[in-house]
């Protein structure tokens, strides 16, 4: 079967085999890593060092996400993220922008993002249009409201239905705005307006969204439901993050967004190992 592709404007990414997303924070405040990358020499040596280590896309964010933020003015997020992506671009990186606002999107794409990686699945005004003018690669996660207010609505009655139909639903607005099949990812947004049980029975059933064609991203490096399970803090979650990365690659997901880039490659160095001597083995009879 001809492996999946992901077109990320100029560039294809391919699915023959997973993927891994470097997580680069230009912020004083992300949960695991806030303030570590906020100076631009300093975030792009960490974004060489995790291109280094076999990310495929590096994905760049100005704005925390964590559940709890407030809001970022879009020129203060703007300040942020386009030095570190015009220089990644300039050497060759897919780099991905992590943001909700379409202002941010287009000066991002501008400086050469080739996906925009969405927690807002391109529902403010604007941000459909300025990925579908883009030729740009999109990742529609799925969140409750804001990163303010998303822990606040939290009930499901099936919370694997409820995240397909809406990812899909999405996927079918960017479609008919314009953006390719081809260019859409689906993300069930683990940590987004869930608790710790809607999170592990999203990863159960990861291939129920998979299921639907269309590749999905699975971000669950350093959550706080993996905390939940372990008893470590986010700094400590290393182990976990890779384990809940092999077990979302198992279910379906064609990238993970990760912190631990190195640990994870030679984990899924290993999952693809075996997975291919299964295969010549099933050739062979």
């Amino acid at each position: 079967m001809t492996p999946r592709v992901l077109r990320c404007g100029t560039r294809t990414l391919d699915f023959a085999r997973p993927r891994v997303m470097g997580i680069l924070n230009v912020t004083p405040d992300s949960f695991s890593d806030g303030g570590r990358f906020h100076d631009v020499a300093r975030a792009l040596d960490h974004a060489r060092s995790m291109l280094d280590e076999g990310a495929d896309i590096v994905d760049v964010g100005g704005e925390s996400t964590r559940p709890g933020a407030a809001a970022v003015d879009a020129a203060v997020e703007v300040a942020r993220v386009v030095p570190v992506i015009e220089a990644l671009a300039s050497e060759g990186a897919l780099v991905s922008v992590d943001t909700m606002k379409p202002a941010v999107m287009r000066a991002a794409l501008a400086a050469g993002a080739s996906m925009v990686n969405d927690v807002r699945a391109l529902q403010e005004p604007g941000a459909l249009d300025a990925v579908a003018a883009s030729g740009a690669a999109v990742c529609l996660l799925h969140m409750r409201g804001t990163p303010l207010t998303m822990q606040r609505s939290i009930d499901y009655a099936d919370v694997v239905a409820e995240v397909r139909e809406f990812l899909l639903a999405r996927a079918r607005a960017c479609e008919s705005a314009g953006i390719a099949r081809e260019r859409i990812v689906l993300d069930p947004g683990f940590g987004f307006g869930k608790t710790p049980a809607h999170n592990l029975a999203l990863l159960d059933r990861l291939d129920d969204l998979a299921a639907a064609d269309y590749p999905v991203l699975a971000g669950l490096s350093r959550k706080s439901t993996l905390g939940a399970i372990t008893g470590r803090g986010d700094g400590d979650r290393m182990a976990a993050s890779v384990a809940a990365a092999l077990i979302a690659v198992e279910r379906g997901a064609s990238i993970v967004r990760v912190h631990d880039v190195r640990e994870t490659v030679d984990a899924l160095a290993v999952w693809r190992a075996v997975e291919d001597a299964g295969r010549q083995r099933e050739r062979e009879r």
